[in-house]
């Protein structure tokens, strides 16, 4: 079992800046693939960004890139989401997921995932 913890959400004015982490614990020797999903109110799921747990590789939605940054911290076992220039429809709820499969790149599909945490919210006002 891995489990996944989120934080770091809250309310932020459009153009700044929040930092979400994500702490893993349990069998994090199994983890493959973590990444971060969010969901806005009458809105599918969607991927923002994931990485390759051994090689750091990185990945990013077009609608996030040049804008967030996701990084790991190997020794604690976590992942960071550095959000910059914030905008109204970034708004949503952030998850962080842990996927197992060795699919060969970094998941972008909510199916490359096996634990999922509760969720952190972000509100970006204008």
């Amino acid at each position: 079992q891995v489990h996944v913890v989120e934080s770091g959400g809250g309310l932020v004015q459009a153009g700044g800046s929040r930092r979400l982490s994500c702490a893993a614990s349990g069998r994090t020797f199994s983890i493959y693939t973590m990444g971060w999903f969010r969901q806005a109110p009458g809105k599918e799921r969607e991927f923002v960004s994931g990485l390759a747990w051994t090689t750091g590789t990185t990945y990013y939605a077009d609608s996030v890139k040049g804008r967030f940054t996701i990084s790991r911290d190997i020794a604690n076992n976590t992942v960071s989401l550095q959000m910059t220039s914030l905008r109204p429809e970034d708004t949503a709820v952030y998850y962080c997921a842990a996927g197992l499969a060795p699919i060969g790149g970094v998941g972008i599909r909510q199916v490359d995932y096996d634990y999922w945490g509760q969720g952190t919210q972000v509100t970006v006002s204008s």
